[in-house]
């Protein structure tokens, strides 16, 4: 039920690339704007600023420093704390590429529920459509991450509400 990347108005696309970005810091933290899912690539090839984790992480309004954040962005906790002391080491290309995932999610949930504290809640419950399980827990892998957004896809074009 994937949408080709064709069939996304450039506006639509830019526009969901900014959200992603503000949720990382926008412009401040990421050193750059993104006009181009291109730009994006390129950023994260180079590795996000540990920064951005930590904005995203800082704003979360219900999830907290859970197991369950630490497989879905990659990096334990421990490994983030140490992080901390080396702000401007970036992240790896899978941190930075499951970090950058993980904030894409929680943006379409975002629009999809209509707040942050609604898509967090639905990030840590258990979903009919998921088979109970929780979408945050999903998010460790390429094929959960695929099921979870292939949810968010139907939930938002009202197959499961």
């Amino acid at each position: 039920m994937a949408i080709a990347a064709e069939k996304i108005a450039p506006e639509a696309t830019t526009g969901e690339l900014q959200k992603v970005a503000a949720l990382l810091g926008g412009a401040r933290v990421l050193a750059r704007s993104l006009t181009s899912p291109l730009d994006a690539h390129e950023l994260l090839l180079r590795g996000l600023p540990a920064s951005a984790l930590d904005h995203l992480v800082g704003h979360l309004v219900i999830i907290g420093k859970t197991d369950s954040l630490e497989k879905a962005v990659g990096m334990s906790l421990r490994t983030w704390q140490r992080r901390k002391d080396t702000p401007s080491k970036p992240l790896s290309q899978e941190q930075s590429g499951r970090t950058w995932k993980f904030a894409e999610i929680l943006a379409k949930a975002t629009d999809v529920f209509g707040s942050q504290a609604e898509a967090e809640q639905w990030l840590e419950r258990p979903a009919v459509g998921l088979d109970q399980r929780r979408p945050i827990d999903l998010l460790g892998t390429p094929a959960g991450v695929e099921l979870v957004e292939d949810h968010l896809d139907r939930l938002e074009y009202g197959v499961y509400a």
